[in-house]
């Protein structure tokens, strides 16, 4: 049997800026695609600092988590593509506060630019379903 890949972009998350979807969705393993620091109500960036757009994409993907069976602390991996690496520590302090006790494996990749003006950071992640 051919596995199936299950996309989606549910309500509530930021809409993509290019041709896909947030999660695609294999069985039980779930990955979510490069997501920005943008506030779904309103379209805008949640903030001008790291500590802001960290703690929109974390809000962000625990909603498309939710959508998918599974949250925060199934999370597996996390890429974190961060533009200034002076902006290191107001990240993780918005991470520390989102993701709690939980401590997934993470990488975190300095980069020159990112495609939407203003954004200071990306994140992409893996994670399994609840069951």
């Amino acid at each position: 049997m051919t596995p199936t890949v299950e996309t989606s972009t549910p309500p509530n998350t930021p809409t993509p800026i290019g041709p896909y979807n947030h999660i695609a969705k294999v069985g039980s393993f779930i990955s979510i695609g490069g997501t920005a620091g943008v506030n779904p109500a309103t379209g805008q960036l949640a903030g001008a600092d790291a500590f802001s757009q960290t703690a929109q994409i974390l809000d962000s993907f625990k909603v498309m988590l939710e959508s998918v069976n599974s949250d925060l602390n199934h999370v597996v991996h996390i890429n974190i593509f961060l533009k200034n690496m002076s902006d290191f520590e107001e990240m993780n302090r918005a991470y520390v506060s989102k993701m709690g006790d939980h401590r997934p494996a993470r990488t975190v990749i300095g980069v020159n630019e990112l495609p939407k003006p203003g954004v200071l950071l990306t994140m992409n992640l893996t994670a399994v379903t609840r069951d």
